[in-house]
């Protein structure tokens, strides 16, 4: 019985030690400044936003808060603060020398769009006497900094696999994904979908869905979402060559039509907030979608970083056009942003990316 004491008495001490080490290792990394670069809060800097959006040639209607007769203008003073760490702000300059000679292209949605007229914007205001022209081509947008050999493009893609008509109507192939094609020889590719996987209606842009051989008039739609994700990571494994091309998904970004989920229930919508959250953490916690990306990513050969703007967006219930949108004052946004704003910082996190 003493044999066995000692014994176990030298595995807890062991154990002990081993917890001091760990113990040892974290605040050792805490103090050399380790951190998530999307967990943290907003705080207010009156040194932004990062350009001055009435000189922007680029903002479309439905992005142009200001312009559209927005009168706060608090919510474009707030800058994404890591815990742990500080971001670099964001050099218009640096970024195209890094970039010289590269294309750049978002695919997806008009979350994409937002995203892709935000980084125009930051590198026009950089360098507001640079000459640079503006393209179309089919559902390709091009903006190209032509002294640099820079080219920032957009490609409308809402679901990342095919919409195709057929005699029966417009049919959507979960497994197919012959967009890909645009995609290729691309130097870095930020890929986004998810905001039209729930469309209904007359805006629903599809007749039927197709799952494999099957033929459907419809179905749950988070398992097609998966599923078309499923489709679009292979078409990455297979065809992308890491050293040649680096992969970002943009993540999924929310909505504010639900004040309930940030602890103040007469909001129906984001008409009228002005603030962030405080804090870092959303009440209303993190959409299924995420969950459902980030499984996918888990499972992919070819690496591709996951631009997680997901839980830094949601404190930002401020930041949507609402009624200074697309829509005007009789519509109601709170699915796109106001630029300048929430998606600048997106911006900037993917430039603190690239550096590191």
């Amino acid at each position: 019985m003493a044999l066995q004491f000692h014994s176990n008495s030298s595995v807890l001490i062991a154990i002990f030690h081993l917890l001091l080490v760990l113990l040892h290792c974290l605040q050792a990394k805490a103090a050399n400044g380790y951190c998530d670069l999307f967990k943290g809060s907003w705080v207010l800097d009156q040194s932004y936003p990062l350009y001055n959006p009435s000189v922007c040639p680029f903002i479309e209607h439905e992005f142009a808060c200001q312009r559209n007769g927005r009168p706060d203008q608090i919510y474009t003073k707030y800058k994404w603060q890591p815990q742990g760490c500080n971001l670099a702000r964001f050099d218009g300059k640096d970024f195209l020398k890094r970039m010289r000679g590269k294309s750049i292209m978002f695919v997806g949605d008009t979350l994409s769009r937002n995203q892709w007229q935000s980084l125009t914007c930051l590198l026009h205001s950089a360098l507001p006497n640079a000459n640079y022209k503006v393209s179309r081509l089919e559902d390709v947008s091009t903006f190209e900094f032509t002294d640099y050999g820079v080219k920032v493009m957009l490609d409308r893609n809402v679901y990342l696999v095919d919409v195709v008509r057929e005699q029966m109507g417009r049919v959507l192939k979960l497994d197919s994904i012959e967009g890909g094609k645009l995609w290729k020889g691309i130097d870095m590719l930020i890929f986004n979908t998810w905001h039209w996987w729930n469309r209904r209606g007359p805006s629903q842009p599809w007749d039927y869905i197709q799952d494999g051989e099957g033929i459907k008039k419809d179905m749950d739609r988070m398992l097609a979402f998966e599923k078309a994700l499923r489709t679009w990571a292979a078409w990455v494994d297979s065809n992308i060559n890491p050293s040649k091309t680096t992969v970002y998904f943009q993540g999924i970004s929310p909505s504010h039509y639900n004040g309930s989920l940030w602890n103040e229930p007469k909001a129906k919508s984001c008409a009228g907030q002005k603030i962030p959250l405080a804090g870092s953490t959303y009440p209303g916690g993190l959409p299924e979608a995420l969950f459902k990306l980030k499984e996918v990513l888990s499972t992919m050969r070819k690496p591709v970083t996951l631009l997680d703007i997901t839980n830094l967006s949601l404190l930002r219930k401020d930041g949507h056009p609402s009624h200074y949108g697309l829509g005007g004052p009789s519509g109601m946004d709170c699915s796109h942003w106001c630029l300048s704003g929430v998606p600048d910082t997106w911006n900037e996190i993917l430039y603190n990316l690239i550096l590191s």
